[in-house]
């Protein structure tokens, strides 16, 4: 049996797409859509990782092959197959894909219910495209936006807690979400573009494949970094009653001078760990060493074991009053990298603040909640068709489902501009053939072209 290739762009579908050529007006030769944001857990989105996917699927385009291997699948599948169509672009348009796509900045914070990218056909031979295109497009734009924006979420929520109890906010706020989840999704896919829209926002993480797709898709030289860092397994080698040893060598191999190193201690029993081995026995190793020693306890109610090893390590290390007069501990900090989540954050946070430590003690290590949590209703993520020529009229479509107002969509010819009342969308004339002269949407896709590609320098600044 011969095997299907799995990156067929034709076959990256649904499969009641495959009939829907037959299903619209007859005489449809333009039809467009949009992708937005319903609602869902926050009020905007910062719009992150449609330029991976087109570099990766939709400029490649399809060949004769692909579409002789998709006619055949749909056959097996028991499903007709617009054969002529698929054909007429593999051949007759050289594989490249007459859809025009326009899309708002990446990178960029967007109010929910507004279209963040709309895809419209440019061929009357094949107006069906863009919905063909559906599922592929609507999976490449909501997973990363959705991520991007829930770190996004929690940036501005640290970012306020450090603005309040911290010297210097700016320097510290890029390192106090570091990215855990790789091990936690689905694909490798996942990791890269999930970690990369982490990025976006902080600069720490252990994804490294979220490395490779931000130099890949985004030209990012280095998009983030680590430390060195201790996992259970590298306390437990040694054996319950070599604990103190496991620490003492990980402090001897990384404790340099302005270094900073990671030593996780809830193997057995954190207050033992925290109090008597890193406070005491190795106190003097570490103080001496001239590093940052952060550690993680990992286990238990995040904010009291949080806010219980920081009371510790002030007790055993002393800390310091900051111009704000918040303490700040002395040569060490703490990492919390279980249960952690937007509501677990702020709890932290907020604990820590009450009882006079900066948020400068504290980062988080996030990994399901940040990559694998996320999913299309987060944001309410949906593509609706909107415009449509048919018999040389056009005129606008959307859905009114009398059940739920939540899910009407817009219709007419559509476009996002930014004024003085913010950002928004608005309608233009049904004859308008130009963008509204104030309009965000950039055109990034055409006709099988890649026309805008952003650095990845723009897309952090473009919050």
């Amino acid at each position: 049996m011969k095997p299907l290739n799995p990156h067929n762009l034709i076959l990256n579908t649904d499969s009641y797409k495959a009939s829907h050529y037959a299903q619209f007006p007859r005489g449809m030769t333009y039809a467009s859509w949009y992708i937005e944001s319903r609602g869902g857990d926050s009020n905007f989105v910062r719009f992150f990782g449609l330029q991976a996917f087109l570099i990766e699927y939709l400029s490649k385009g399809v060949s004769l092959a692909d579409v002789e291997e998709a006619q055949a699948v749909f056959q097996a599948h028991g499903l007709p197959f617009p054969y002529e169509g698929w054909r007429h672009i593999a051949q007759d348009l050289g594989g490249r894909l007459p859809v025009r796509i326009r899309a708002v900045p990446e990178g960029m914070v967007v109010p929910v219910h507004n279209p963040l990218v709309i895809i419209e056909s440019t061929d009357p031979k094949v107006p069906w495209l863009p919905g063909w295109l559906e599922t592929a497009l609507l999976r490449a734009v909501w997973y990363p936006t959705t991520v991007c924006t829930v770190s996004w979420g929690i940036r501005n929520t640290i970012k306020e807690y450090l603005e309040k109890t911290a010297d210097d906010p700016e320097a510290e706020l890029p390192f106090k979400l570091h990215d855990f989840g790789a091990r936690g999704v689905s694909s490798l896919e996942s990791a890269g573009l999930g970690g990369m829209a982490h990025l976006v926002n902080f600069m720490g993480t252990d994804t490294v494949t979220a490395l490779i797709y931000a130099r890949n898709y985004y030209g990012a030289e280095m998009a983030g970094y680590s430390i060195p860092a201790m996992e259970h397994s590298t306390v437990t080698s040694f054996g319950r009653t070599g604990e103190a040893q496991a620490y003492r060598q990980m402090l001897e191999a990384f404790a340099k001078p302005g270094a900073l190193l990671a030593m996780v201690i809830d193997s057995y029993n954190r207050e033992h760990a925290v109090g008597q081995i890193i406070g005491e026995e190795l106190r003097e190793l570490i103080q001496q060493s001239g590093a940052t020693v952060v550690i993680r306890p990992d286990s238990g109610d995040p904010p009291f074991v949080v806010l219980r090893t920081v009371q510790t390590l002030e007790a055993k290390f002393g800390a310091t009053l900051n111009r704000k007069g918040y303490k700040v501990l002395n040569g060490v900090r703490v990492i919390q990298g279980d249960g952690v989540n937007a509501d677990t954050i702020r709890k932290v946070l907020f604990l820590l603040e009450q009882w006079g430590y900066s948020a400068s003690n504290v980062a988080f290590g996030m990994g399901g909640a940040l990559l694998q949590h996320p999913h299309r209703d987060t944001q309410k993520f949906a593509q609706k068709l909107h415009l449509v020529t048919v018999d040389g009229k056009t005129y606008g479509v959307g859905k009114s489902p009398v059940d739920d107002p939540s899910k009407l969509s817009k219709k007419g010819r559509l476009d996002v501009i930014q004024d003085e009342r913010g950002i928004r969308t608005v309608e233009l004339p049904l004859e308008a053939t130009q963008p509204h002269p104030q309009s965000i949407l950039q055109t990034v896709f055409e006709n099988g072209a890649i026309t805008r590609r952003y650095t990845w320098e723009e897309v952090r600044a473009n919050a």
